[in-house]
């Protein structure tokens, strides 16, 4: 999926095409279960007009499945582990495979990705 800069030069390039193969020609497709696509035009006018500088409050930050608000708090599952949802990896862009290192504080827990140093957020 295009984005940014990106996005609004193929916009531009693609000139007077129907709305369908603009987003299409952007990649903002999925494929549903029975094979068919289905065109993602929210996320299309959305990315579209972040592109152009306009956003709505967070931009949809801080919000999971069906638009929930995240609350930022889990809690220590029956086995020990430390849950964080989707949602929050999404919002920071992490992705399978990252690693980080763990730093053990005072009652916290501070997760830093290996290759940066402590001082960057």
């Amino acid at each position: 999926m295009l984005t940014g800069s990106d996005l609004l030069a193929k916009v531009k390039e693609l000139g007077d095409v129907s709305k369908s193969d603009l987003v299409r020609s952007c990649g903002y497709l999925s494929t549903k279960k029975d094979g068919t696509e289905r065109l993602n035009f929210t996320a299309f006018y959305e990315a579209l007009l972040e592109a152009k500088g306009l956003s709505f409050g967070e931009g949809g930050k801080g919000r999971g499945k069906a638009g929930r608000s995240l609350s930022y708090v889990t809690k220590v599952q029956f086995n020990g582990n430390l849950m964080v949802g989707k949602a929050y990896t999404a919002q920071l862009g992490l992705q399978p495979g990252d690693e980080f290192e763990i730093k053990l504080g005072r009652k916290q827990i501070k997760l830093i990705p290996l290759g940066s140093t402590d001082d960057e957020e």
